[in-house]
């Protein structure tokens, strides 16, 4: 019966990729991929070659026919992103539905994933936590749903760009100067760096470089009330 596996890949150090997830690429009809040419020199690397289709944020609607045509012809798929697990912050849900809406099979190949590797070293003892992925860019909009997170008083888990690093730490700054972050910059990755402490310090840290790179895992810790 055809599937439609979703697969996660390396965020960075190709050697956490797992047998199973390679076993599922060799074994597919073809590969939904956020970025055909950073697919490419992915399977490149280990040898797999297979029909690569682009399924992005900007054209998931428009992919979905084609992928339903060819599940209902027989014809199993994975789908894959740039890095970590699909869905997650990531492209991926419009076609998983529709698949799933056709009554076709979706299955998981877990692996890697940035939010489940910083929460694994942050050595928090509570069992809830908030993933909110990609905070809005916009200020107005990103200060306020910050807000609102941090006022839960919850552990709160972000994703942001090295352009924003420093403004987010700020933000949590102003908003609740007592909170505690850990930040994980180009996990697994050659030069990774994961930086603790109070926010303050932490945005003293990042704030005073010239330049910061790669993309960040943040985990934010409020101060406990009462």
């Amino acid at each position: 019966m055809a599937a439609l596996y979703v697969v996660a890949t390396p965020i960075g150090n190709l050697e956490d990729i797992t047998i199973r997830a390679l076993n599922t690429l060799k074994g597919v009809d073809f590969v939904l991929c956020e970025d055909t040419r950073h697919s490419g020199r992915l399977l490149a690397h280990f040898d797999i070659r297979k029909p690569l289709l682009a399924c992005h944020a900007h054209n998931q609607e428009r992919v979905v026919g084609d992928v339903v045509a060819r599940m209902q012809a027989g014809h199993s798929g994975a789908m894959v992103t740039d890095a970590g697990t699909p869905g997650i912050s990531d492209p991926g849900g419009q076609v998983v539905a529709a698949v799933r809406a056709h009554g076709l099979a979706v299955v998981p190949i877990p692996g890697p994933s940035a939010l489940a590797a910083l929460l694994s070293i942050a050595g928090v003892a509570g069992k809830a936590v908030l993933f909110e992925g990609f905070l809005s860019p916009k200020k107005g909009r990103r200060r306020k749903r910050l807000a609102e997170l941090l006022e839960r008083g919850e552990i709160a888990v972000f994703y942001e760009s090295p352009h924003r690093i420093v403004q987010l730490l700020q933000d949590v700054l102003d908003i609740q100067s007592e909170a505690t972050v850990l930040v994980g910059r180009e996990m697994t990755k050659l030069h990774e760096e994961y930086l603790f402490g109070p926010v303050a310090e932490v945005l003293e840290q990042l704030g005073g470089r010239a330049a910061i790179k790669g993309e960040c895992t943040v985990l934010v810790s409020p101060a406990k009330k009462g």
